[in-house]
């Protein structure tokens, strides 16, 4: 058994305001978490790894298809491999959650 204590993880900060932190890695998926700053985005972008995540704090809005979804703290999502989507913190206070992916997704190159 691997455990990857959060305290010995840096976060990267892959666009303005968007902190991902690297966690376990296994075989076949991977853990990260998110922390996006008030009114800020992450840009519209796909990956061929199916991510399956829950939002921890705040509220974050997903662009996928054209169309809005908001998730909430407490609500969980899943996004298909391949699937273009972009997400914004549109409210108030810091949006933290936590996504898992298949196949894992180790250290990906944040500016791709």
């Amino acid at each position: 058994m691997d455990v990857v204590p959060d305290a010995d993880v840096e976060a990267v900060e892959a666009v303005d305001g968007v902190f991902l932190t690297q966690g376990a890695v296994g075989e076949e998926m991977s853990i990260q978490r998110f922390e996006i700053d008030p009114g800020e985005a992450v840009p519209e972008h796909d990956h061929p790894h199916e991510q399956i995540g829950t939002i921890t704090a705040g509220s974050i809005t997903f662009v996928v298809d054209g169309g809005e979804r908001v998730v909430e703290a407490g609500d969980t999502y899943v996004i298909p491999g391949g699937e273009p989507h972009a997400a914004a913190n549109r409210g108030d206070e810091p949006v933290v959650g936590y996504d898992i992916f298949s196949p894992p997704r180790a250290n990906p190159d944040w500016g791709e």
